[in-house]
């Protein structure tokens, strides 16, 4: 994917595109609507606290990549934004739908993403997923990373930052994500809580 977005870039490019499909009524975004949804807390990860400047930059960035472009309204003096992600490389809403998702929240499995996509297109089921994600691997804007220990399915990235390394399925605990370590850690807390139980079970019939 010859296409490099940092980190505030994505951010402002997911959120153009989710508020497109999403709320339709009040896009294109003022640069002030367009900092809240950059900063709102739900359906991000991680959650940003980006200034006006910050996003400012970004915008200037996308559209010298030909990603966004800046609108004035006759009824308006305020300019407002907006993407040509979805035009520039002629996608379809399924195709645009997960990446956005993936721009917003990081990594996730299919499942993860049909469910949090559903407000940007309702897919029939997880195979309609796995066949979007499926082209747009081949389309080189995903990858599917390596299957992580004890979990069942493996997750997809965007490559909209450049390629993925293989150390973001292998890193250690000390390095995992917060949700990760929670998991985990409440997982062995059950687990010794189980032992605990059974040698009780054990000693009453000794």
């Amino acid at each position: 994917m010859d296409l490099e977005l940092d980190a505030v870039e994505l951010r402002v490019l997911g959120c153009l595109i989710e508020k497109e499909i999403a709320t339709p009524d009040y896009y294109p975004l003022t640069l002030n609507a367009l900092v809240n949804a950059c900063n709102q807390k739900s359906n991000r990860d991680p959650v940003v606290d980006y200034g006006e400047d910050a996003v400012e930059a970004a915008l200037s960035g996308l559209r010298e990549k030909g990603l966004a472009l800046r609108v004035t309204a006759r009824e308006s003096r305020t300019p407002k934004h907006e993407e040509r992600f979805t035009e520039k490389f002629n996608l379809g809403r399924r195709e645009v739908a997960l990446l956005c998702v993936l721009m917003l929240r990081g990594p996730q499995t299919p499942g993860e993403l049909r469910g949090r996509a559903e407000r940007l297109f309702e897919f029939d089921g997880l195979e309609a997923v796995e066949n979007t994600l499926a082209r747009l691997d081949e389309m080189g804007f995903v990858r599917k990373l390596p299957r992580r220990p004890g979990f069942k399915e493996a997750r997809y990235a965007h490559l909209l930052a450049g390629d993925v390394g293989e150390t973001i399925e292998s890193a250690p605990l000390s390095e995992a994500a917060p949700s990760d370590k929670a998991r985990i850690q409440a997982l062995e807390s059950a687990l010794a809580e189980l032992r605990r139980e059974f040698d009780d079970f054990k000693r009453s019939f000794e």
